[in-house]
């Protein structure tokens, strides 16, 4: 049996282009789906995991996710003088749920790319296996998403992949894997990601999309992959960026690599639609407001309950 997972990396140093001009000024990591900011999921997703030890790895212009998690006490003492012991209680939770988390921070060094914060946190990772969550998916789950990749580390040993069954159209927004064995259970042994492909190329039905647990095996990729980028640059070559699913792709076409389909509902904040989608989904399924907006609105009861938000 495999040691279960303790760690957690959660890159946080993007601009937020997508959402300019909102993230002008506010890191899109802490804009609100319902009364959390978007960060916030994520973080209590680990938690609620059993992970203990959470690496942010933050840019410039990103230090209103420490002062989130941070404890206030001077805060929560006028809210409790002031007969706010609701509010007062939800701001002491935060900085508890900060505590539980071990939450520490990085800033992010190196060539652009999402395996360079992976890369900068694993001077602390020594042999063991990583999740590594990106901060602006909001999962809708009975069992939380990390968990599930927890739970398919355990069984494999071996690097895993959070996939969602996608349509064929949409096959040109993903990463898709190649799959080479279907294990039952939602488990399957890939050989690689396309990233991208085109509808009639895409090798299966699935979609990457994030949520990784890595090994030792793929921090030695990302490592190969920066020098090569140094060595490239100090020739007067470009190499672009630095990619997690590069060194999962150069792991994966000699040693095991698995993917395991999420049950669950994704929503990826970082774009406007989907995270409209996200918040009017949130709101439809909060108890007090969901009736008001179905009665504003004329939206139909639901038919059943579909999980809660971590």
């Amino acid at each position: 049996m495999p040691p279960t997972i303790r760690r957690a990396v959660i890159p946080a140093a993007g601009i937020g282009s997508r959402l300019l001009p909102t993230t002008k000024a506010i890191p899109k990591e802490m804009l609100p789906v319902g009364d959390k900011p978007v960060i916030e999921h994520t973080v209590r997703e680990l938690v609620n995991s059993g992970i203990t030890d959470i690496t942010i790895v933050v840019s410039g212009g990103k230090s209103l996710i420490q002062d989130h998690f941070r404890p206030n006490p001077g805060l929560v003492g006028q809210l409790r003088a002031d007969g706010k012991t609701a509010y007062a209680d939800a701001v002491e939770e935060v900085g508890e749920l900060g505590r539980a988390g071990h939450i520490t921070y990085l800033d992010q060094h190196g060539p652009y790319g999402n395996g360079t914060p992976v890369l900068n946190a694993a001077r602390s990772f020594g042999d063991e296996p990583v999740l590594v969550l990106w901060p602006d998916d909001v999962f809708v789950a009975e069992v939380p998403r990390a968990q599930q990749l927890i739970h398919a580390y355990e069984k494999t040993g071996c690097p895993v992949l959070a996939l969602l069954p996608m349509k064929r159209e949409e096959s040109q927004r993903y990463g898709v894997p190649i799959v080479k064995e279907d294990l039952g259970e939602g488990q399957l042994r890939i050989t690689g990601l396309m990233e991208k492909p085109k509808p009639d190329d895409a090798p299966s039905d699935y979609a990457a999309i994030g949520g990784y647990v890595i090994t030792p095996g793929i921090i030695d990729e990302l490592r190969e992959q920066t020098r090569r980028w140094y060595e490239a640059q100090a020739q007067g070559q470009q190499m672009g960026e630095v990619y997690l699913t590069d060194a999962i792709n150069a792991y994966a076409a000699q040693r095991a690599v698995y993917g395991q389909v999420i049950r669950g509902t994704w929503y990826d904040t970082g774009n406007p639609t989907d995270y409209l989608v996200a918040q009017m989904a949130h709101a439809l399924a909060d108890p007090t407001y969901g009736p008001v907006l179905r009665d504003r609105f004329n939206i139909p009861a639901p038919a059943g309950h579909h999980g809660t938000t971590t």
